[in-house]
């Protein structure tokens, strides 16, 4: 089972944190699972950019952006060449490390 590392954020992770999480589960997904509280005000439709991560390692190995994902992204706060929407990053079998971006676009935040 991969391994993803969420490096320190003042919000969902202070600390940092280590999690694990099957294959082919969304990096959104693997995280919510594990108490790590992410934005994902489209539920995970990928019709929005709050759930922005950037990934630091292991980039290769998920699944591709597909064309709507790379338009959203686009629009995401902090957007770097390994950013993701963590509701379409798919987990394959190698560890990966990511960061949260500090801030999103979503001007409205709800209790998910």
């Amino acid at each position: 089972m991969p391994t993803i590392k969420i490096l320190p954020h003042a919000e969902y992770a202070p600390e940092g944190k280590s999690i694990t999480a099957p294959a082919g589960t969304s990096i959104c997904e693997a995280l919510l699972e594990n108490g790590v509280k992410i934005e994902h005000a489209c539920d995970m439709s990928c019709a929005c950019t709050t759930c922005h991560v950037i990934v630091r390692q292991g980039y290769s190995s998920l699944n591709e952006a597909d064309e709507a994902e790379e338009d959203l992204l686009d629009r995401a706060w902090g957007l770097e060449p390994q950013s993701r929407l963590s509701c379409q990053a798919i987990l394959a079998q190698q560890d990966v490390t990511i960061e949260i971006p500090k801030y999103t676009i979503n001007h409205a935040k709800e209790n998910h």
